[in-house]
């Protein structure tokens, strides 16, 4: 290399170390902390300023602000499977202690113990009903026991359809089950329950016993289970299991509703107040619902609701405690929401006429104008069922005495 070369290439050397010095120094920092990788810069807000003459951001002189893209706040979705595998549930011991509690009778303390055990294991689950375009979900309440009843609505108003008609999505059936209440009974007809199930593929069982007050629990389990696996669905029929359906009636009356709506429509009672009486069914004591009445609800019978209201019902159900009666609990929930249910004359949860005796409580024509009609045990459904769907005549005077 030629001594000028040399002197040049010194030179240069020589200007960047220097450069390397100067830079250190400014940043007061460490040499070897200038050959780490620099952490990426933090944006502070920037303070309002004046207008001036300079740009403060340049980089932003050549973006419109519709094309700056602000970013969405995420969705939290909850589990995308149920996330419930053991049960692990002791009794709420503390309560034992309280006087109040001691004067209750013993299936108000069980129930007190163990309430905020609120979600069990599945033991039968069928996803798979919620895939596709599903217009209608029917759901019913059923116990272990009573297989006859889910035959003959199987064999009539629960009934699966492709197509729910006008371009609308399918028809589907569930029945909601817990365990059998006697553990004598209860490894064999779980039995017949996995044999059913591989029949008809329409049984969702969770783990905990099926009895009177455990039916909130049903609800609230139901409704988990929507939110989780039914995104799309666009409503909801929930009946119990000795009901009398149309659903050609109920079709036609979603027809006119939108499933974003706050729909939530059933024999709706207004102003009731808590049964006080201990030889009553329905009988609450004071310790637990001290209030005069209960918010507006629909009678547990059969309601229709739109999906998008389940999803919302589901977490406000969450916010509160456990109550032992079912449809009143539902009512609770739509009370946080700020829903109101609605009523409807075509749904008749006490019978048609509240006098069991009345002739119209098996009169087919006025079954036949309604949407659900509850009581009918399995022979009286298929008998209601044959005459509805038959050759049937209705004089104009029936149907004008119709309540």
């Amino acid at each position: 290399m030629s001594p000028w070369k040399r002197t040049v290439y010194k030179t240069v050397c020589l200007s960047l170390a220097l450069l390397v010095a100067i830079t250190v120094f400014q940043r007061s920092l460490t040499p070897s902390q200038f050959l780490q990788e620099s952490p990426p810069p933090t944006f502070e807000p920037q303070k309002a300023q004046k207008p001036s003459g300079h740009l403060v951001n340049p980089n932003s002189f050549w973006k419109n602000l519709k094309d700056v893209v602000t970013p969405m706040p995420t969705v939290s979705r909850g589990p995308q499977a149920w996330d419930v595998t053991t049960t692990n549930c002791s009794a709420n011991v503390n309560l034992t202690h309280q006087p109040w509690f001691q004067s209750l009778e013993p299936h108000f303390r069980q129930f007190l113990l163990y309430r905020h055990c609120r979600y069990f294991p599945m033991l039968l689950n069928h996803p798979e009903k919620c895939s596709g375009d599903v217009y209608l979900l029917v759901v019913v309440k059923s116990v272990i026991t009573q297989h006859d009843r889910r035959e003959a609505i199987r064999q009539t108003w629960g009934r699966e359809q492709e197509s729910a008609g006008r371009g609308r999505g399918a028809v589907r059936t569930l029945f909601l089950l817990g365990t059998a209440a006697k553990q004598e009974e209860r490894v064999h007809y779980q039995q017949l329950l996995a044999y059913e199930d591989r029949l008809y593929g329409d049984i969702l069982q969770w783990d905990f016993l099926d009895s009177f007050f455990n039916l909130t629990l049903k609800e609230i389990h139901f409704l988990k289970w929507f939110d989780i696996y039914c995104p799309n669905v666009r409503f909801i029929f929930k009946g119990d299991d000795d009901v009398f359906v149309n659903p050609t009636n109920l079709l036609e009356f979603l027809a006119y509703w939108r499933p974003q709506e706050d729909l939530f429509v059933g024999d709706v009672l207004q102003h009731a107040r808590p049964i006080r009486r201990k030889d009553n069914k329905y009988y609450i004591p004071g310790v637990l619902y001290s209030k005069p009445s209960y918010p507006p609800y629909a009678g547990g019978g059969g309601f229709l609701m739109a999906g998008s209201l389940a999803h919302r019902l589901h977490h406000a159900c969450d916010t509160l405690e456990l109550y032992p009666i079912d449809d009143v609990f539902l009512g609770m929930c739509l009370e946080v929401l700020g829903v109101q249910p609605t009523a409807h004359e075509g749904f008749k949860t006490f019978g048609i006429s509240r006098n069991r005796n009345s002739r119209m409580n098996k009169e087919p024509c006025f079954f036949r104008s309604m949407l659900v009609v509850h009581k009918l045990l399995p022979p009286e459904l298929l008998a209601m069922w044959r005459l509805v769907h038959g050759n049937l005549t209705c004089s104009r005077k029936l149907q004008e005495d119709q309540p």
